[in-house]
Order: C-alpha cells, then sequence, then structure tokens
C-alpha cells in the first residue's frame, strides 16, 4: 500500500487528476501494485498561501511547473525496480498532465509492516502480537 503525496505549484484540478492517474498507473505497472490499492493526497500550491521552493540541484532545470511526489510504502523493493518507478512517473506525467520529465521530483520513504494501519485502530499488514490482536 503506497501512500502518495503530490504537490504541485499552481494546478488546477484537471492537472493535479492528470497527476495522480500517471503516479498510480506507474506504481500499478513498475512494482505491482493491485488497481484499487489507491491513497492519495493531492495539493496545489497557489504562490501566495502556500508555495514549493525549488532550484537547479545537480544541474537539473525545472521551473513553475514542478510536481513533487512522496511516496510512503513498505520496504524491500529492489534498486531497478524503483529506477523503473521514476522513469515511468516522469514519462506519465509528461503524458497525462503535460509535465516535463525534468520537473518531476520523486522521494521513497520504506518502512515496516507493523507502520501501517488501514482503519479500525488494527495493523492489518502486521503479525499478531502475544495479546492475539493484530
Amino acid at each position: 500500500m503506497p501512500l502518495v503525496r503530490i504537490d504541485a505549484l499552481k494546478a488546477d484540478a484537471e492537472r493535479l487528476d492528470a497527476l495522480g492517474c500517471a503516479v498510480h498507473d506507474a506504481l500499478v505497472e513498475t512494482l505491482g501494485f493491485p488497481t484499487d490499492d489507491l491513497f492519495q493526497v493531492l495539493t496545489s500550491h497557489d504562490g501566495e498561501r502556500g508555495t514549493i521552493r525549488y532550484d537547479d540541484y545537480l544541474g537539473v532545470r525545472r521551473d513553475d511547473d514542478v510536481v513533487f511526489v512522496g511516496i510512503t510504502l513498505r520496504a524491500g523493493r529492489p534498486d531497478e525496480r524503483k529506477r523503473a518507478l521514476y522513469r515511468r512517473i516522469a514519462e506519465l506525467a509528461h503524458a497525462y498532465a503535460g509535465t516535463e520529465p525534468r520537473n518531476v521530483l520523486v522521494t521513497l520513504t520504506e518502512n515496516a509492516s507493523i507502520d501501517w494501519s488501514f482503519g479500525d485502530g488494527v495493523a492489518q499488514y502486521a503479525p499478531a502480537g502475544a495479546d492475539g490482536r493484530r
């Protein structure tokens, strides 16, 4: 289960939706997530009440179409699958939302099965504890 957070500068609802679809499709294609495994927080920053700061770090020339994608997921995917994910997100963000690949910054944060609760106060991915509760 990935939790995806997408932040874009001055993005309308249509662009946010396209970016969300791009990231979700890339996760399904490259890491094999089920299509109904969809948990996203999509935020547009207007540049006044909220903004995104960026520069040309590592020689990548970004502009106001910059998109930050943060994905939290359980640990264990090989590096090559992660590289494929980054590449596919950039490709699909361009195809779906017109976002230049140079403007797509992706971070992965990995954790363990016990670090997830999908509701009801239960750690559904974690084995039962000594008290028999999950």
